[in-house]
């Protein structure tokens, strides 16, 4: 039984299943998702904890078995938890795992913490075991542009709230490019105005004031900004991502990648392959399919060839190179190629807080 974090609290009330898979790489979810599933474990008397943790191939599984079917000294029932920080259990633990969800006992409740998986591990054996003999919840990151919402839903659980309209919108906008990619840090600046404020209305000012600029980019996400045209966000990232010392190759290559994919889909359509095989050849999918299914049909050939040639004179910059016509330091050049992407794809930014044709003349 699958089940969204969201509806994990309703769940718990009606009763608990035997076992709770909790998986997925948004630490704060995770935990949170964890812990309630603990608590409603203690309500219902399971009073002994048990914690194993899966590290390297020879792990004792037997343990694991016999502690399940153990009577317990202190309670009457207990929780048994099993961390598998690799998701790998090996073959080993697949087989112990799939043995342990056919012997469950009722006083028995195990709560598994697992990392993100993919579609082989969710496919497998072991997980379609864990699945049957009780419920997964798979825990995935706050997507920036569903990051106000997750932070006016946090605010008003703790009776606080912004104004409506423009002005409300402009104090989550402030708030979630403070916080992106860092959920962890979200939810302290989150406690932190409960500590300053009293429930209800916040202001700009107040949240202004309050909330740190925690954001950590990851490089992937660049991509996002970048094909969407978020001229604001994409440099707030590069900058972001020079702060942290991200390696200036592994941007450039995002880049490039993303140009060479955008000639090859390109190329397909003017041979006169349909737009889905197009994507298909180029190793388009997940949600930079739907960017390139937007932006593909629009573009003209010689506009990317330009641009493979550009990403071309990046790469040299990033190795240590120079050209008269471009910036000389590599950071300054990944922002003059992706402001020259997001023109070929979006076409003159305006009205977007930032104007792509000033730095890119700078």
């Amino acid at each position: 039984m699958q089940l969204r974090p969201d509806a994990l609290a309703a769940h718990l009330a009606k009763g608990l299943k035997p076992v709770y898979t909790v998986y997925g790489d948004e630490p704060l979810l995770a935990q949170e998702a964890a812990d309630a599933i603990r608590v409603a474990a203690r309500a219902q008397g399971y009073g002994e904890r048990k914690v194993f943790t899966v590290a390297g191939a020879h792990f004792d599984w037997a343990g694991v078995q016999g502690a399940s079917q153990a009577m317990s000294l202190f309670a009457e029932r207990q929780l048994i938890e099993i961390r598998i920080p690799s998701g790998k259990p090996g073959k080993d633990g697949s087989e112990a795992l799939q043995r342990y969800c056919e012997t469950l006992s009722d006083e028995v409740l195990t709560l598994l913490v697992l990392p993100r998986l993919d579609k082989t591990q969710t496919s497998s054996a072991w997980f379609l075991a864990l699945d049957g003999a009780g419920v997964t919840v798979r825990v995935d990151p706050i997507e920036r542009r569903a990051l106000p919402q997750w932070i006016a839903q946090r605010l008003a659980a703790q009776g606080q709230r912004v104004a409506d309209g423009e002005e409300g919108q402009r104090s989550l906008g402030f708030f979630a490019d403070r916080v992106e990619g860092n959920l962890l840090a979200a939810h302290q600046e989150l406690q932190k105005l409960a500590l300053l404020h009293p429930p209800g209305l916040l202001s700009f000012e107040q949240i202004e004031a309050a909330v740190m600029d925690v954001a950590r980019f990851d490089v992937f996400k660049l991509s996002e900004a970048v094909l969407s045209g978020q001229v604001g966000r994409l440099l707030r990232m590069l900058d972001g991502l020079e702060a942290e010392g991200e390696a200036a190759v592994l941007v450039h290559w995002t880049l490039a990648e993303d140009i060479r994919a955008l000639k090859k889909v390109r190329d397909a359509l003017d041979a006169g392959k349909p737009l889905p095989m197009a994507l298909r050849e180029a190793r388009v999918w997940g949600p930079k399919e739907r960017l390139f299914e937007r932006i593909a049909p629009g573009l003209h050939s010689h506009n990317l060839l330009s641009l493979v040639e550009a990403a071309q004179v990046c790469d040299g910059i990033v190795k240590g190179l120079r050209h008269p016509a471009w910036p000389l330091e590599p950071w300054g050049a990944l922002r003059r190629l992706a402001l020259m992407l997001v023109e070929a794809t979006q076409g003159e930014p305006r009205a977007r807080g930032n104007s792509a044709a000033l730095v890119l003349k700078s």
